[in-house]
């Protein structure tokens, strides 16, 4: 039995997933997680043959959660599922060792296929994402987060979505002033006037969605 591990903060979500994962052979979803601690602590308790995770979740993002697995295990195979397709945040769920990457609207099938193509130790993704990469290299081959380091990104998304700095050392496990001198160093880096600047680029990278209207 090929054992799963389902990172997501919406229970509906979570569910409708393991419906249709439980419903292949030989897949077992057993354990679920909401934030990128509890993935953390429980990929440790089961470890799992495949974490399928999403990387908007609350605190730090499923990038730091597919970041502290790696560390952890190095062999630990990871699939993303997100709403987020945009190149940027691609390449940075790759960089941090994501072994796949599919967008929730694309079909079932793609999601499986995927399962499948990973778990036979191959890289996958989805339409959507293998055309954005491959636009983002034929237009210019760069994206504004391409000189920022994992952990830069990380403390750019947890602001742009809102959190102070000192919210964002807590999250993360970082001094306050360590995270203002990363935020000086982004704003340098990003050539960003003001912190709504940042937010602005964020969004434009595909870092954080945009908000619903």
């Amino acid at each position: 039995m090929t054992t799963l591990l389902l990172v997501d903060d919406h229970p509906v979500v979570r569910e409708g997933y393991r419906r249709l994962l439980e419903r292949q052979p030989g897949l077992s979803v057993v354990a679920e997680a909401e934030s990128a601690a509890e993935a953390y602590r429980l990929y440790k308790t089961h470890a799992p043959d495949l974490v399928l995770l999403d990387l908007s979740l609350p605190g730090p993002s499923g990038i730091e959660a597919i970041r502290h697995i790696r560390q952890w295990d190095s062999a630990a195979r990871i699939l993303v599922f997100s709403m987020r397709t945009g190149a940027a945040i691609a390449r940075q769920a790759f960089a941090a060792g994501a072994c796949g990457y599919v967008g929730k609207a694309s079909p079932p099938r793609a999601l499986l296929d995927a399962v499948a193509a990973v778990l036979r130790g191959e890289r996958a993704m989805c339409s959507d994402v293998a055309r954005a990469i491959a636009q983002d290299e034929v237009s210019s081959g760069r994206t504004a987060l391409d000189d920022l380091t994992a952990r830069e990104v990380e403390i750019l998304g947890l602001t742009a979505r809102g959190m102070t700095a000192g919210a964002v050392a807590d999250a993360l496990c970082l001094s306050p002033k360590t995270v203002q001198n990363n935020l000086s160093l982004i704003r340098t880096k990003l050539g960003a006037r003001t912190d709504a600047h940042l937010v602005w680029i964020a969004l434009g990278a595909g870092l954080v969605a945009a908000p619903e209207i």
